[in-house]
């Protein structure tokens, strides 16, 4: 089969950190969000490749330590273009509240992103989680856990996420190795700079700063690994 012919498969999961601390730059990456699968197209269509099948998945975060009724916010996949309508009304109604203490609920994000049900079909897929946050995380399992709203399917500690994302010859992983990528825009904190960025294979980390928003060049950056990557 020639490569112009290849059938690709992209999903993406963004994770977006909701809390106050983000209100000065949510906006800014919002709006890249929202221009993430135009952008994309466009990368993919100067590399003469073209996405069959492109969705994305939305997962705003805050703390369940503060407020457990609004500490996730998410959609299922939304097929793009034909669900942009609904993909724009989710983002466009997160809003940057709450928080309380430093560390956000940002691992029970995470692993609900990696549990997500990827596409399995097509020629090439690529699966990929960005994560957006200015804050450490609190520790999987340790906070909010008894509440109603609580994820209940996701993993209670860092070891069990660990094994779901995966590794070469894994045989737990929930996430396909091939296919994999994890981008984060995190401060050069834990879990983020150690447990994740130089455990975990195929990540990208991208050290963020509070008050600061996401740079041209390093959504850029991101579009290009995963255009590259297929």
């Amino acid at each position: 089969m020639y490569q112009g012919n290849l059938q690709y498969a992209v999903d993406i999961v963004l994770c977006l950190d909701a809390t106050a601390s983000m209100f000065p730059v949510l906006d800014s990456v919002k709006e890249s969000a929202l221009g993430f699968h135009e952008r994309l197209n466009a990368v993919m269509a100067e590399k003469g490749k073209a996405i069959s099948q492109l969705r994305l998945r939305a997962i705003a975060f805050r703390d369940f330590g503060d407020n457990a009724d609004d500490a996730i916010e998410q959609t299922g996949f939304l097929r793009l273009p034909e669900q942009s309508a609904e993909f724009e009304s989710f983002i466009r109604g997160v809003d940057a509240r709450g928080g309380g203490d430093i560390p956000e609920s940002a691992l029970e994000a995470l692993a609900l992103a990696v549990n997500s049900s990827w596409e399995t079909g097509l020629d090439r897929r690529r699966h990929v989680i960005v994560m957006f946050t200015d804050a450490p995380a609190h520790p999987l399992g340790k906070v909010g856990v008894n509440a109603q709203t609580y994820p209940t399917n996701i993993p209670r500690t860092m070891d069990d996420l660990f094994e779901q994302w995966g590794y070469a010859r894994s045989q737990t992983a929930v996430m396909e190795q091939s296919a994999k990528r994890l981008v984060l825009f995190a401060p050069d904190d834990e879990p983020w700079s150690e447990a994740i960025a130089e455990e975990w294979d195929l990540t990208l980390h991208f050290p963020s700063k509070a008050g600061q928003g996401l740079q041209e060049f390093e959504m850029d950056e991101i579009i290009d690994t995963i255009a590259n990557s297929l």
